[in-house]
């Protein structure tokens, strides 16, 4: 059984769904970002980063923080949505990579700045929606040349942008103008799991 700390933040649902793709049982902990329970003692035992997600595998006893290395971990137990070959493999991990370093950090900081900021700072708004920009290009690019992210199968790497793009409207994105993104992300979004998943913890 394997105890999932989370919120309903995108980088909460990559692991939702990746729990659900893989079909591991789990036990939802609900980590109120907004509350402030991230610093809390109890949590930072867990997570001493102060950030969700984090999960405990009781199989195997060990915690995990940071949700990319969370996906590594869940498709190496299961053998599930990352490939043994070695270019399919580095394939998904540099695109996983990719969504931690880039994706992740610009699109938050365009959230925050555009949603959340006490301060309206235009050139913190522009500089990052203009990454974002580059960001979606990129993907759109990759995708109108593979079925799913890393290559023909879907692998951990889709698994971890899917949430973010998710969140397209709120970001002040169009995403009409980056076809292959939007085909992409109806097929996603037609999945079971990750329907499951993206309503995790519920709303």
């Amino acid at each position: 059984m394997i105890d999932l700390y989370t919120f309903t933040t995108p980088n909460g649902r990559k692991v939702s769904v990746m729990l659900e793709e893989v079909g591991l049982p789990y036990t939802v902990h609900v980590v109120d970002i907004s509350s402030g329970d991230q610093h809390r003692e109890e949590y930072l035992a867990i997570n001493p980063n102060g950030k969700i997600p984090a999960i405990i595998d009781h199989d195997t006893g060990l915690t995990i923080f940071e949700s990319g290395a969370i996906l590594i971990y869940l498709a190496e137990k299961t053998g599930k949505l990352l490939p043994s070959e070695p270019a399919a493999r580095y394939a998904a991990l540099q695109w996983l990579m990719w969504q931690m370093g880039g994706v992740g950090p610009m699109f938050g900081q365009l959230n925050h700045f555009k949603r959340f900021a006490d301060e309206h700072v235009p050139y913190a708004i522009d500089r990052y929606f203009r990454e974002s920009i580059r960001l979606y290009r990129v993907l759109n690019r990759q995708l109108s040349r593979n079925l799913y992210v890393a290559g023909r199968e879907y692998t951990i790497a889709d698994v971890a942008i899917f949430p973010w793009v998710q969140i397209h409207a709120f970001q002040g994105i169009i995403l009409e103008d980056f076809p292959a993104v939007e085909v992409w992300f109806e097929r996603l979004k037609a999945r079971p799991a990750v329907q499951r998943g993206m309503q995790v913890p519920a709303p």
